[in-house]
């Protein structure tokens, strides 16, 4: 069996089993957060922007600064934790979804850096050195794309199988 072909379904069960579950509570926290923007009256990402460090910080508080991008970026914000986290969760556009939302816990890493020579703010958890929440799931979202589950256990799975089975006859045993 040939292993540079990841993905076909050469997992094991139990791989199967633990992609799935990453993927599914990944997808639950990005949906989550999400809705909790969307349900929260007056919701923006404005004092977040307005009080980031690091190097981009200029290029958030910018984003915040126009009233026009601050709007772009909120609506940007809740629907990409939306849609991200039901693909996850669902396991639809399993691939596209991971890389999504490791591009935007990008943008929040970048947002608030956790390196030592820069000032902390209410906006982080706690007091990390490089490795923060934030990173460790941009690894775990890494590790989803590379190795898929969507196309076993989600939604992909119905889509590849039509997609395999469109227009051909249904096997009989």
């Amino acid at each position: 069996m040939k292993h540079n072909h990841i993905s076909k379904p050469g997992y094991t069960t139990l791989q199967t089993v633990g992609l799935t579950i990453l993927r599914v509570m990944i997808g639950w926290h990005f949906l989550y957060e999400g809705l909790i923007k969307f349900s929260t009256p007056g919701w923006s990402a404005k004092s977040y922007l307005m009080a980031s460090v690091g190097p981009f910080s200029p290029l958030f508080k910018s984003l915040a600064a126009s009233e026009t991008m601050l709007q772009i970026t909120d609506v940007m914000n809740m629907w990409g934790l939306v849609l991200i986290g039901l693909g996850l969760f669902l396991g639809f556009c399993s691939r596209i979804s991971a890389f999504s939302g490791l591009l935007l816990l990008t943008f929040y890493y970048l947002s608030y850096p956790p390196f030592a020579d820069f000032a902390m703010t209410g906006f982080v958890d706690g007091n990390y050195w490089i490795v923060n929440r934030n990173l460790i799931e941009m690894g775990a979202l890494f590790v989803l794309m590379i190795f898929p589950s969507g196309h076993l256990t989600g939604l992909d799975r119905l889509l590849c199988f039509r997609k395999r089975n469109h227009g051909k006859e249904p096997v009989q045993n």
